[in-house]
């Protein structure tokens, strides 16, 4: 009787594993051929691109080795496609390395829409890390210097003494075309953006948030009719991704975080990008889980992220499955 039945657990299992096979379900992590962190996403025209940092770091490294992000895309969720290498650290002339957490947004300027590509690198002539941006007429890019120079350097924040205190910009486009974007480590800071999106739109603002420690980003959707913005970032150290929601794309923000995903067990860092495609959200993170994996050789995954009614975030578990396909009418995969 155990022989039959482990049998047809077997059997069970196979069958399951082709039937996932079949569908084209992606498997977390999503790259399995190198190390990724720090995920940034965008929607456009039926596809979502995945921006991750590259982690280079052998096993013996004690410090994070990042030179360039990478890009992937993919139509369905579960087939992904890469696109290459949209920027290096060292495409910021200013820069002398370090390829750090980014975000990437798209704007309609003057009728021509531009990509713009938020990213933290090392200032070559300024003690500490620094964000630039590069723009491109193509998410995959090639991207380039948007400015010339810093848009955030370590000596135009005096909130604490650490160097690496302007790192991980969250870029956010309301409706009505006001682009802000959020940057930090241990202190959260955020700026309006002028429209052309290289140049601050009024003064440095600081939010005071208990343990906050980085990758703050803001995303927003309708709810019971009203808009609510969702200001999510990881606390502690081992992270955590929480979120407070407000009325306004810089708050009031509510009183006491919620939790949206637990700690790694391994890594300590997570860093989440919250997007919205074909009509489901989805929250992407990073992990250990690529063998081989650990502090600084991370592992980009993806989740569904669900809402309850009231708008409240229902916390996310890790999975080794990933998302269910969802593809987009006439969506092929990324060798069709």
């Amino acid at each position: 009787m155990k022989q039959h039945l482990r049998t047809a657990l077997t059997t069970i299992s196979a069958l399951a594993a082709c039937t996932l096979s079949s569908l084209g379900w992606a498997a977390n992590p999503l790259v399995s051929d190198i190390y990724t962190a720090d995920p940034a996403a965008l929607v456009d025209r039926g596809r979502v691109y995945l921006y991750v940092g590259r982690d280079e770091a052998k096993p013996s490294d004690t410090d994070y080795v990042m030179h360039e992000w990478r890009v992937y895309s993919s139509c369905d969720m579960v087939n992904w496609r890469t696109d290459g290498v949209p920027l290096t650290a060292l495409s910021f002339k200013w820069a002398k390395g370090r390829a750090w957490a980014s975000d990437v947004v798209k704007r309609e300027i003057n009728g021509k829409t531009r990509y713009f590509f938020y990213a933290t690198v090392e200032h070559a002539s300024i003690p500490g890390l620094s964000i630039g941006v590069a723009v491109s007429d193509s998410p995959t890019g090639p991207f380039v210097d948007a400015r010339g120079s810093a848009l955030v350097s370590n000596d135009m924040t005096r909130q604490t003494d650490i160097h690496w205190d302007d790192i991980d910009p969250g870029v956010f486009i309301d409706d009505d075309g006001q682009a802000y974007m959020y940057w930090g480590n241990t202190v959260l800071k955020y700026v309006r953006l002028k429209p052309n999106m290289t140049e601050f739109d009024g003064p440095i603002e600081v939010l005071s948030l208990d343990r906050f420690t980085e990758a703050p980003y803001l995303h927003k959707r309708q709810v019971q009719g009203k808009p609510r913005y969702y200001l999510s970032y990881s606390q502690n150290f081992p992270e955590e991704t929480v979120y407070l929601s407000g009325p306004t794309a810089t708050g009031p923000w509510s009183a006491k975080p919620e939790l949206i995903m637990e700690k790694n067990a391994v890594v300590k860092t997570i860093h989440q990008a919250i997007i919205e495609f074909n009509g489901r959200s989805y929250i992407f993170y990073h992990n250990d889980k690529l063998p081989g994996g650990g502090e600084f050789r991370r592992s980009v995954a993806v989740e569904e992220l669900h809402y309850r009614d009231d708008g409240s975030i229902l916390p996310v578990p890790q999975t080794a499955e990933g998302p269910r396909p969802n593809p987009v009418a006439g969506c092929a995969k990324p060798d069709a």
